[in-house]
C-alpha cells in the first residue's frame, strides 16, 4: 500500500519536476527506495496525465527537497537538527503520512551526486521569481537549525541563489534576515545606511511588495506562514530604522 501511495504522490504531485536533471534524481531516488514490482513512477505520470494536470505546489516541493539535499551535504555531514527541520515543514504543509514518504525520498537524494547548476536551470525556467525567494529563505532555516552555520553551506545557498537568478541584493536582503549585524535592517530594505528618509520608504514599499504572502499562496499553508514571516521582517527593519531616526 505504502508503495502505491508513493507513486501516486510522485506522479500525481510533480509536472514540470518529473523531466530533466529533477526527474532524474527523484526517479533514482523511488527506485532505490521502494523495490516495487510495478514502475511507481509510470503509474504516477498516468495518474498525473489522469487528473488532468500536475500540482505546481508539488513541483516546489520537489525543488525544495533536492536543494535542501545540496545545503545538508556541502559540509560533509547530515545532521538530524536539518532533518527535524525539513520534517516540521513537511508535515504541516502535507500531514504525517505524506510528510514520512517524502523524508524517505529525502534520505534517498542526499546519497546521490546532485547536478547542482543543472537543477537550478531547470528550476529557474519554470519558477517564478517569488518561489524562488522563498526556497533561498528555507534553505537559510536549514543551515541555521542547529544555531551554527557551516561556511561551506552559506557557499552551497550563494551558489544556488546565483543559478536561480536571484540578484546580490535579494541574497543579502535574505540573508540579513537570519545574521543579524548593525546594518541588518538596511539590509533587508536592499539600501544603504546613507539613505535619506524618502528612500527608506520608497524601499519599504518595493520590499513589501518582492516578499508579499500572496505571491506564494498557491504552494499551501506553510509555505505562506514562512512567507508572512519574511514580510514581517521587512516591516520591522523598516520600523527599526524609522524608531532610529527619531520618526519619518
Amino acid at each position: 500500500m505504502a508503495k502505491i501511495q508513493f507513486g501516486k504522490w510522485l506522479g500525481g504531485a510533480l509536472g514540470w519536476a518529473l523531466g530533466g536533471p529533477l526527474g532524474g534524481i527523484l526517479g533514482f531516488s523511488v527506485g532505490s527506495a521502494f523495490d516495487a514490482a510495478s514502475d511507481p513512477s509510470k503509474e504516477g505520470v498516468n495518474n498525473r496525465h489522469a487528473a488532468g494536470g500536475a500540482s505546481h505546489a508539488g513541483d516546489f516541493t520537489a525543488s525544495l527537497l533536492v536543494l535542501s539535499a545540496a545545503v545538508m551535504k556541502s559540509d560533509g555531514k547530515i545532521l538530524k537538527s536539518e532533518l527535524d527541520f525539513v520534517k516540521r515543514f513537511l508535515t504541516r504543509q502535507f500531514g504525517e503520512e505524506n510528510a514520512q514518504q517524502q523524508l524517505l525520498m529525502l534520505k534517498e537524494i542526499l546519497k546521490q551526486e546532485i547536478p547542482l547548476q543543472k537543477v537550478c536551470l531547470q528550476i529557474k525556467q519554470f519558477m517564478p521569481h517569488s518561489e524562488r525567494l522563498q526556497i533561498i529563505h528555507y534553505l537559510f532555516g536549514i543551515s541555521k537549525a542547529d544555531d551554527h552555520v557551516h561556511e561551506l553551506e552559506l557557499e552551497t545557498i550563494q551558489t544556488i541563489a546565483n543559478y536561480l537568478g536571484v540578484s546580490a541584493a535579494d541574497f543579502n536582503s535574505l540573508k540579513a534576515m537570519y545574521f543579524k549585524d548593525v546594518n541588518s535592517d538596511y539590509k533587508i530594505l536592499e539600501i544603504e545606511r546613507s539613505a535619506t528618509d524618502e528612500e527608506v520608504k520608497k524601499a519599504y514599499r518595493k520590499m513589501a511588495v518582492k516578499f508579499h504572502p500572496d505571491k506564494v499562496a498557491a504552494l499551501g499553508e506553510e509555505v505562506q506562514k514562512a512567507a508572512k514571516e519574511k514580510f514581517q521582517k521587512v516591516l520591522q527593519a523598516y520600523e527599526n530604522i524609522k524608531k532610529q531616526r527619531g520618526g519619518f
